[in-house]
């Protein structure tokens, strides 16, 4: 069965590039995301990987911890971090979890329960292995994304997910299509009008189903 919004996301114990760590326990009281690649030294996951270690201030300012899996040994994770950093130009500080084991992608349903990459595996083995998870300090799951090989991820995207799970966390709120952070925000069906007045302030009411007010503050 695949993993869902809400499922608790699985806990692993793995060797990384940060040292041993207990996955749950390496969350602590943050956010996460948990970003997979099929193989070290291949193009596109080279430029996630800048991307990623580029954004690294903002994932602090969201209180976020990013980790990184790919299918190879912590020993090829560090010669690569070598390569993405010169691309960057910024330090690749986040851990990479070595999963030649496959075991974190098929705990996390990247791959089939029986699938056996050998020795000399290329990217097109472990194809599948392009997801991102998002997951609360709670340690649920809050978000999926998965892509083809060819499409580079989007993380101004991802930044922009995180913002809005972040913003609705314990609130009666929803974020409507292509919302970014500080925009307006639309009320939860679960307030009547007069609830959502009292809680909100001012609301504008569009539809009687679709109504908006000023994102608050925690």
């Amino acid at each position: 069965m695949s993993l869902r919004i809400n499922d608790t996301a699985p806990d692993f114990t793995v060797d990384s590039t940060a040292g041993k760590l207990k996955f749950h326990e390496w969350i602590g009281d943050s956010y996460a995301i948990l970003f997979s690649h099929p193989k070290d030294f291949t193009p596109v996951c080279t430029t996630e990987f800048g991307a990623v270690a580029q954004l690294a201030s903002e994932f602090t300012k969201r209180n976020t911890k990013v980790i990184g899996v790919s299918v190879d040994s912590v020993e090829e994770h560090k010669k690569w971090k070598r390569d993405i950093e010169a691309f960057a130009g910024a330090p690749a500080d986040f851990p990479i979890i070595d999963d030649t084991s496959l075991e974190v992608s098929k705990l996390y349903n990247m791959l089939p329960a029986d699938a056996y990459l050998p020795d000399g595996r290329t990217a097109a083995d472990s194809a599948s292995v392009r997801t991102v998870f998002i997951i609360g300090p709670d340690k649920k799951i809050r978000l999926t994304m998965s892509y083809p090989m060819s499409v580079g991820r989007n993380f101004a995207e991802i930044l922009r997910a995180l913002d809005a799970i972040q913003a609705t966390d314990g609130v009666p709120i929803a974020t409507p299509a292509n919302w970014v952070a500080g925009q307006d925000v639309i009320v939860a069906l679960s307030l009547n009008d007069d609830q959502a007045k009292e809680k909100f302030g001012k609301v504008e009411i569009k539809l009687p189903y679709l109504r908006f007010c000023a994102s608050p503050s925690k």
